[in-house]
């Protein structure tokens, strides 16, 4: 049970340096946007190779450790 909130703070700090991540990345070149009108489509392509790049990462670290 003391392993717990290790857990939590080890998630809680992963999501904050995500946050932060992606208040730098919201638009990378190559994500696709459509403006027609009043209407915007937004396809953010790379910013999710780049996310989940960084997640394969870290769970990657992680998962040596057990």
């Amino acid at each position: 049970m003391t392993e717990f909130p290790k857990v939590l703070m080890i998630i809680g700090g992963v999501l904050l340096i995500i946050g932060i991540f992606m208040q730098f990345i919201g638009k990378l070149p190559g994500d696709i946007v459509f403006k027609k009108g009043n209407t915007t489509i937004f396809f953010p392509i790379v910013t999710c190779i780049v996310i989940s790049i960084v997640l394969s990462l870290v769970f990657s670290f992680f998962g040596r450790f057990k």
